[in-house]
């Protein structure tokens, strides 16, 4: 089920930053703190759920176009260039 308040993937992350900025800063009542850390977690399974769909995506257009997928760690792009 789709929450009909979530413009998109962006606007969903934008949000998203807001909400953990509020908390942060901590001067909130405990109903409002519960109310946006309930919020935080649509938003977050919003974004993981996009995510996940568009790498769903991406692999199978790497299978169609016999293209290799990109490391899950970012961090191992370029170290078999150094070797």
């Amino acid at each position: 089920m789709m929450d009909e308040t979530i413009k998109d993937f962006e606007a969903a992350l934008a949000e998203l930053a807001g909400i953990v900025k509020k908390l942060e800063e901590g001067d909130l009542a405990l109903e409002t703190s519960l109310a946006l850390y309930e919020r935080g977690v649509q938003l977050q399974r919003y974004c993981h759920e996009r995510l996940e769909a568009a790498e769903r995506r991406i692999d199978i257009l790497n299978d169609r176009g016999e293209l290799v997928a990109a490391p899950r760690d970012l961090t191992e792009v370029g170290q078999d260039e150094d070797r």
